[in-house]
C-alpha cells in the first residue's frame, strides 16, 4: 500500500471540497432555472462604491437620514454574516467594496431566505438607501436585491504566496477578484500608458498602426515567430517591431510619429521576457539622439511623478531618484568603470577584447568583431550595475544595423540606451538615411543569417527603395512598457504585469 504524503492527501481532500461545493452550487442553480430567475440582464446599476464613499464622505448619519439617498449598486458579494433576521455583506464592484444591510422585514420572506442561502462570489444588484452603522460604515438599507449571476466555483479562501503563483498567472481572473494588489497593478499600468500616449501627443506626434504580419520581419534583431497566410499560399511574419513600417511614414512626410504597439518575439521566458510585448516607438525628422535623450529625461521623470507624485522611485527596496539629471556615459567608458584593469586605448582591437571577454568567463564565437566583444563584456559586468538613471551611449556600429555611424568614429553609432534599476528600458539612436549604407549593412545582416544567426535581419528591399527616396535625418527610439510598469508597481516579474502571460499548458 503507498503512503500519500500529507501534502498529495491535503490536495485530495481540497479537491473534494470543491467539488462538494460546486455540486452545492449547481443544484442551486437548477433551482433557479426551474423558477425563471437564472442569469438576469434587465438590473440598472446607478451607483459605483468609491464614488458614493467619495461623495457622502462627510454625511453625519442625520445627514443621509434627512435626506433619504436612494441608490442602485451591483456587485460580487465577497462577505456575509447572517444575523437571524438581518444580514450584512459586501459588494464589490469595479471601483471598490460597499457594505449592504438586507433585512428579512425589508425584502420579504422569500427573498431573505434565498440571500441567507445565497453564496461568497454570486453576483447581487440592490437597491436601498444610504445609512451610517454604529461604528460610522457607510452601508445600504436594502430595499430590494437580485441575484444578478450565480457563481458555480468557490472563491478560494487565500489567495497569496509562491504556491499560488502559477495559479494567479493562468486563471487571472481570479487573482484579480481576490487580490486588490493586482488590480492596482493593472490600474497604474492603463494609467502609465495614458500618461504616455497624452505626453507625444503633447509633444506633436501623430499615433499610427502598422502591419503586425509582415512579409519580411525587420526592425530589430530578434527571431521572429512565423505563421502561413492560406489564400496567398505565403509565410508571414508576426513583427518583431514597427520600425521599418514608421520610418517608411518618416519618408511619407509624417515627421513625427508614434506607435504603441505588441511586438513578437521567439524567446525564451524569464521575469524580463515574455514573448508578446508592449512598445513604445516614436521617430522624428530633423532630430537626433541627444534630442531624445532629453525628451525621455523629461517623460520619464514626470511619469514617476504623475504615478506616485514624486520623483522618487522605489523597487524591490532600492530607491531610484529621477529629479537628478540623468547620468550619460559611453559603452567603452562603463566598461572601464566597471573593469579598471583594461586598456581604454586597446577597446576597439579585436583580439584585445577577445582575451578580456575570455577572462571573464565569456566564450566569444568565431565571427564577434570588437563591437560584439564590447557589448558581451558590458552586459556581463555593467548592466547589471546601472541601478539610477543612465544613458549609456557610443554603441558599435557592429550591434547597431539600423543607427547612423558617428561623424568622427564609424566603429560606434549615434545611439544609446536607457537603464534603470539594472535594467534596459529604451533604446534610441539617429537613424540611418543612407540608403546605399543601409543596404549594405542589411548584407552583412544576410551573411550572418546564412552562417546561422537565426536573430540577424532579412533584406527588406523595399526599405531600401524608401530611403532612396529621401527620409530627412532623423531620431527614432523604443521604450519597453512592460518593463516599465514593473518598475512603476515594484513588480518582481513581467508575468505581474501582464494580464495574460504565456505559460505552458495545463
Amino acid at each position: 500500500m503507498t503512503e500519500h504524503s500529507d501534502a498529495e492527501q491535503n490536495n485530495e481532500d481540497s479537491e473534494h471540497d470543491e467539488n462538494r461545493y460546486i455540486a452545492q452550487r449547481r443544484e442551486k442553480l437548477v433551482q433557479l432555472r426551474a423558477q425563471g430567475q437564472a442569469y438576469p440582464n434587465h438590473f440598472e446599476r446607478g451607483h459605483l462604491a468609491a464614488k458614493l464613499f467619495e461623495q457622502y464622505a462627510n454625511f453625519t448619519r442625520e445627514d443621509l437620514e434627512t435626506q433619504s439617498v436612494e441608490v442602485n449598486l451591483a456587485g460580487r458579494m465577497m462577505f456575509k454574516r447572517v444575523m437571524g433576521k438581518a444580514s450584512f455583506a459586501q459588494l464589490r464592484d469595479m471601483s471598490g467594496t460597499l457594505q449592504i444591510f438586507v433585512q428579512r422585514e425589508a425584502v420579504g420572506e422569500e427573498t431573505y431566505e434565498a440571500f441567507k442561502h445565497s453564496d461568497i462570489g454570486d453576483i447581487y444588484g440592490v437597491n436601498g438607501v444610504l445609512f451610517l452603522t454604529k461604528t460610522g460604515e457607510l452601508t445600504i438599507k436594502v430595499k430590494s436585491i437580485e441575484l444578478l449571476t450565480k457563481a458555480l466555483r468557490p472563491l478560494p479562501e487565500k489567495f497569496h504566496g509562491l504556491t499560488d503563483q502559477e495559479q494567479k498567472y493562468r486563471q487571472r481572473y481570479i487573482d484579480l477578484i481576490m487580490n486588490e494588489d493586482s488590480r492596482r497593478v493593472f490600474a497604474i499600468r492603463s494609467q502609465a500608458v495614458s500618461f504616455i500616449r497624452n505626453y507625444m501627443i503633447e509633444a506633436g506626434f501623430l499615433e499610427v498602426e502598422t502591419p503586425m504580419m509582415q512579409v519580411i520581419p525587420g526592425g530589430a534583431v530578434a527571431r521572429p515567430f512565423i505563421t502561413h497566410h492560406n489564400a496567398l499560399d505565403m509565410e508571414l511574419y508576426l513583427r518583431v517591431a514597427p520600425e521599418l513600417y514608421l520610418k517608411r511614414l518618416v519618408v511619407g512626410g509624417i515627421e513625427q510619429v508614434f506607435e504603441i504597439n505588441r511586438n513578437f518575439r521567439n524567446e525564451g521566458l524569464s521575469t524580463r521576457h515574455n514573448p508578446e510585448f508592449t512598445m513604445l516607438e516614436f521617430y522624428q525628422a530633423y532630430a537626433d539622439y541627444n534630442d531624445f535623450m532629453d525628451l525621455t529625461e523629461d517623460m520619464m521623470r514626470r511619469l514617476v511623478e504623475e504615478i506616485h507624485g514624486t520623483t522618487k522611485l522605489v523597487y524591490q527596496g532600492e530607491e531610484f531618484d529621477l529629479e537628478k539629471p540623468f547620468t550619460r556615459i559611453s559603452v567603452a567608458d562603463s566598461i572601464i568603470q566597471f573593469n579598471p584593469g583594461l586598456d581604454p586605448a586597446q577597446l576597439e582591437d579585436v583580439e584585445y577584447c577577445r582575451q578580456a571577454a575570455t577572462d571573464l568567463g565569456i566564450k566569444p564565437e568565431a565571427g564577434w568583431g570588437a563591437g560584439k566583444l564590447q557589448i558581451e563584456i558590458f552586459e556581463k559586468t555593467v548592466e547589471a550595475e546601472l541601478k539610477q538613471p543612465t544613458f549609456i551611449t557610443a554603441y558599435p556600429t557592429e550591434v547597431s544595423p539600423l543607427s547612423r555611424c558617428n561623424d568622427e568614429n564609424p566603429f560606434i553609432t549615434d545611439r544609446f540606451e536607457f537603464f534603470l534599476g539594472g535594467r534596459e528600458l529604451a533604446n534610441g539612436f539617429s537613424e540611418l538615411n543612407d540608403p546605399e549604407e543601409q543596404a549594405a549593412r542589411f548584407r552583412r545582416q544576410v551573411e550572418e543569417k546564412e552562417a546561422g544567426d537565426e536573430e540577424a535581419m532579412h533584406y527588406d528591399a523595399d526599405y531600401v527603395r524608401a530611403l532612396e527616396y529621401g527620409m530627412p535625418p532623423a531620431a527614432g527610439e523604443g521604450v519597453g512598457i512592460d518593463r516599465l510598469v514593473m518598475l512603476l508597481t515594484d513588480s518582481p516579474s513581467i508575468r505581474d504585469v501582464i494580464l495574460f502571460p504565456h505559460m505552458r499548458p495545463e
